[in-house]
């Protein structure tokens, strides 16, 4: 009795972990390239279940993960998954760039 009622309660954990994490927002870098000392280029995809508007913060890091550039993305309602690719201003040379958040935007 208790093995199927903790088998139970593991399957539901997961089944709740699964259908949570596909209702959220998230962007992953599918590239990035560092143009010169002072730009590089980040491309992401950009996952909304409901297609919202949303606006994503996008930065440069240098080598010890220091923030040498930042720009905001808003990315317009419309389809659930779209690919963008935005050009961040450095400070200094950057060596990765990273979608640090996104949020829903009305």
């Amino acid at each position: 009795m208790i093995g199927a009622l903790g088998t139970s309660l593991i399957l539901a954990v997961i089944v709740w972990f699964a259908l949570a994490s596909a209702n959220a927002l998230r962007a992953d870098v599918t590239a990035y390239k560092v143009v010169s000392d002072a730009q590089i280029t980040v491309s992401y995809d950009v996952h909304r279940p409901d297609g919202a508007a949303v606006r994503c913060t996008v930065e440069a890091q240098d080598t010890r993960h220091g923030r040498v550039g930042v720009a905001d993305d808003d990315v317009p309602s419309g389809a659930k998954s779209v690919n963008r690719t935005v050009t961040v201003r450095t400070s200094a040379r950057a060596v990765v760039g990273v979608v640090s958040s996104c949020v829903r935007v009305p």
